[in-house]
């Protein structure tokens, strides 16, 4: 009965409230005509409308909550809610429900060139080489001057005197190209002029959705690659994330590899697992042999092929031109983007500690550094998806000599946001400050490289990608 007795009296405040309404309605319709208004907006523009109905609701969802009974709670704020809903679809008329795209408008870049000045450079002249690439990944220098591309949708092409051979180099294996996958880095052996052996990271297909970032080589006969061989499949990832994978050619011969070390679960903790070789940076004889003196070779419970752990997703790895040192970066998450000289055994963190915060917004680990753990040399909080890297040793920028040059593919995940940065070093190789450039052509630099001219290159992964020159401008 009383339940009943509620559900009434609810039904008859609100016919009351109604009539009220349409009373106060017909008021203020009769002071327009004469020349009044009954709010502060203009009685007919959308703001005046929106003020008048959140007064209103505000009013009625306080007197309902004031004289609410145990028995008529249902019913009045059953019916609040339904006046809250109403008022999010009014304002929604005010651009406020539908969520903004996240981004900035990327224009088609330009035929160049383009003239600019930097903290300590000045008259920079970026030139466009060459378009027409999609997706381009890595550069390899041929001693004749040409160039080898990669391009992750999987073809491998030539550049020669500025142009781009429209045919692709054949010869290649079967590549997964979804998600991060595809073809990737290009290194040419140290004895290429004698082998003409070239190197290269892709992902390799195997069945049931799954995939493996391989390392296979094969030798450059004209416009073909012959005796094709995988020399290391490492562990298949399951969807299509962490399947990055960088190579490199050590001072000591040996090769270097880098696999990704995020999954579909982006903590679980493959980086740290001794028999997985996900999440590591990797050390082979150029045939793909286990070197007798890697550091786990012997070990119990510990791939024989690691070099260092505790890796994410890794999108540059470089010999540092000075020390022979092997450096490498990574992506974080939300933050963390780092930049680690690489140590023989050594563990890196991932995902144990990171400066970073997981895609939920938590943070990956309440500590960044702890003991036991190689803290980064360089780290970026916003993430800037750190990719490629160079340290310049030439002349014709001298202002530039010992600068680290990294790619940005965004900043703080917002897409349009991509460029350059160099970072500089003291002598005891700590980070005293850094520089953003090229932000204007808002491209994603993928690759960096400095080439036998001394000269920068970049190549933007777009799917009108581009190779992009920079040199002093006259």
């Amino acid at each position: 009965m009383r339940l009943a007795q509620e559900v009434r009296r609810a039904g008859a405040e609100r016919h009351g409230q109604r009539a009220s309404h349409r009373q106060r309605n017909q008021v203020a319709k009769r002071r327009e005509r004469h020349g009044g208004t009954t709010a502060s907006a203009p009685a007919g523009t959308l703001a005046g409308s929106i003020r008048r109905q959140k007064r209103y609701s505000s009013r009625r969802a306080f007197a309902i909550l004031r004289n609410d009974t145990a028995g008529g709670a249902r019913m009045r704020l059953a019916h609040c809610a339904r006046s809250a809903a109403a008022l999010w679809i009014v304002m929604g008329g005010a651009g406020q429900a539908q969520p903004t795209q996240i981004g900035v408008p990327v224009p088609p870049l330009g035929d160049g060139p383009w003239v600019f000045d930097t903290a300590e450079q000045h008259k920079v002249r970026v030139s466009v080489v060459t378009k027409g690439l999609s997706h381009p990944w890595a550069i390899a220098f041929l001693p004749d001057g040409g160039m080898l591309i990669t391009e992750r949708p999987g073809r491998l092409r030539f550049v020669r005197d500025g142009v781009l051979d429209p045919q692709p180099i054949s010869g290649l294996p079967a590549i997964r190209t979804d998600g991060n996958g595809g073809l990737m880095d290009v290194a040419l052996h140290p004895r290429f002029e004698r082998n003409a052996l070239v190197y290269l990271t892709y992902t390799k297909p195997v069945g049931n959705g799954m995939g493996a970032p391989a390392l296979m080589r094969g030798r450059l006969e004209g416009h073909a690659l012959v005796d094709v061989e995988d020399l290391l499949v490492p562990d298949y990832y399951e969807g299509n994330s962490g399947l990055n994978a960088r190579v490199v050619f050590g001072r000591d011969g040996k090769v270097y590899m880098s696999t990704g070390g995020r999954s579909q679960n982006d903590v679980v903790n493959v980086a740290q697992d001794r028999m997985s070789l996900r999440g590591k940076i990797l050390s082979l004889d150029d045939d793909g042999s286990v070197p007798p003196d890697n550091p786990f070779v012997g070990r119990e419970g510990h791939r024989p092929e690691i070099y260092s752990l505790g890796h994410r997703n890794q999108l540059g790895l470089i010999v540092h031109p000075t020390t022979g040192e092997i450096w490498q970066h990574e992506n974080g998450p939300q933050g963390g983007d780092e930049i680690n000289i690489i140590r023989p055994g050594r563990d890196y963190g991932w995902p144990e500690v990171s400066f970073g915060r997981d895609y939920s917004g938590r943070r990956v680990s309440e500590h960044p550094t702890r003991e036991g753990i190689e803290p980064p040399l360089v780290v970026w909080v916003p993430a800037i998806a750190v990719a490629g890297m160079a340290v310049y040793t030439g002349d014709r920028f001298p202002a530039w000599k010992g600068n680290v040059f990294v790619g940005a593919m965004m900043e703080g995940r917002i897409p349009g946001t991509g460029h350059l940065q160099r970072v500089v070093f003291n002598r005891n190789m700590e980070e005293i400050r850094r520089e953003s450039m090229l932000r204007e052509l808002r491209q994603r630099i993928r690759e960096v490289r400095q080439g036998p001219d001394e000269l920068l290159y970049l190549l933007t992964d777009e799917d009108d990608g581009a190779l992009l020159r920079l040199e002093p401008a006259p």
